[in-house]
């Protein structure tokens, strides 16, 4: 999504090396998509609907 639009930022950590910031958010696998620090997550390999729908989910709270 990031590459699509300037207005969506990504950052990819690798979890095992950051402990602190995996600890922060909660990182329990892999990936692991924090959206809008922490109002929305999603564990996993979803579909894209399912990535959709938590995203809508997180920018409406």
């Amino acid at each position: 999504m990031a590459m699509e639009s300037d207005m969506v930022q990504a950052e990819m950590v690798e979890a095992m090396e950051f402990n602190d910031l995996s600890n922060q958010y909660g990182v329990s696998g892999v990936p692991h998509t924090v959206v809008n620090d922490g109002k929305g997550n999603v564990v996993g390999a979803v579909p894209e609907t399912n990535l959709m729908a938590e995203i809508q989910r997180a920018v409406t709270r």
